[in-house]
Order: structure tokens, then C-alpha cells, then sequence
């Protein structure tokens, strides 16, 4: 039985997460419940936010620009992280990317900040932003991303999240 389980789980599943500021809900942490690595694209808002993430898989956690604090200090402000042989480069701001993906052989870029799911693919690179699951803001949805990686391909998926 075991070498069928391993057979049909040939992917990584990465849960992406981005502005909680300081907010755990408990439809995101369900959502994000399987997920083999997870990935915070910032304004994390409080460490617990952090804890809870790992209570779950490997986090990985870049700085908003709402971190502030000791804290917050330690966070890095990009972080790249390989998952099934795709680069992904992770940051808050898309406006501050300030390099070509493409030419820098990364496979995915990962962002928040503007509280707006978008899943977009330009010259072979994947856009990721999973939008907001912390407080509400205007009318946008509440939402996470999850990718699955499977033979060098990222298939994301935007989750909204029933709040």
C-alpha cells in the first residue's frame, strides 16, 4: 500500500498566505491544513500569526511593510525557496521585485500587499499574490493560495475562504 500512496503523490502541495496582520482564523489555518511547506508573503502582524504557521508545516515568512517591531526585525525582506525544481521568489511589494524573474531562472514570484487574489503567467513566470486572510478590507475576498508542484509545474489555486 505504501508504494501505491507514494506513486499517486508525486506533488508538493505549498500553502501561500499573505496579510493577516496579526489575525489567525481558523478557515485559513483549515485551508492551509495539509499543505507540505507554507509560505507568508508579509504584513504578518504579530509572531503568533508565525507560530501558528508552523504548528502546520515549514513556514516561510518575508517582511510587509506593516511588520514593524524587534520582531519583525529578523524577517527577511525576500526569501527564495525551491519546491519540486521551481524557484520561488517571495516579497511583499510586486513593485519592488526589481530583477527579471525569467533571466534570474525563477519560476514563481510570490507577493501581497495589495489584498487582491491574482494568479497570472508572463514569459514562463508565475504571478501568485493569495490576496488578504486577515481583517477585511473593502469588499475584497478573505482568501489563500495553494499551489501544487508536481514534474517542474505550479498549478495554483485561489481559495476563498468562507468568512
Amino acid at each position: 500500500m505504501k508504494a501505491k500512496e507514494a506513486q499517486q503523490r508525486r506533488h508538493v502541495v505549498v500553502g501561500v498566505i499573505s496579510d493577516t496582520h496579526g489575525l489567525v482564523r481558523p478557515e485559513a489555518v483549515a485551508a492551509l491544513r495539509g499543505s507540505d511547506l507554507i509560505i507568508h508573503a508579509g504584513d504578518v502582524g504579530a509572531p503568533a500569526v508565525i507560530e501558528a504557521l508552523r504548528r502546520l508545516a515549514p513556514t516561510f515568512v518575508v517582511r510587509g511593510n506593516n511588520d514593524t517591531g524587534p520582531w519583525a526585525a529578523e524577517l527577511p525582506e525576500t526569501a527564495r525557496v525551491e519546491v519540486g525544481g521551481i524557484r520561488f521568489h517571495v516579497l511583499h511589494e510586486i513593485a519592488h521585485l526589481g530583477l527579471d524573474p525569467s533571466a534570474a531562472g525563477i519560476g514563481a514570484v510570490v507577493y501581497g500587499h495589495s489584498h487582491r487574489p491574482s494568479v497570472e503567467r508572463r514569459d514562463g513566470v508565475l504571478y501568485l499574490n493569495p490576496g488578504s486572510a486577515g481583517p477585511r478590507r473593502f469588499k475584497l475576498p478573505v482568501s489563500i493560495a495553494r499551489v501544487r508542484v508536481s514534474q517542474r509545474r505550479a498549478e495554483p489555486e485561489i481559495v476563498e475562504l468562507p468568512v
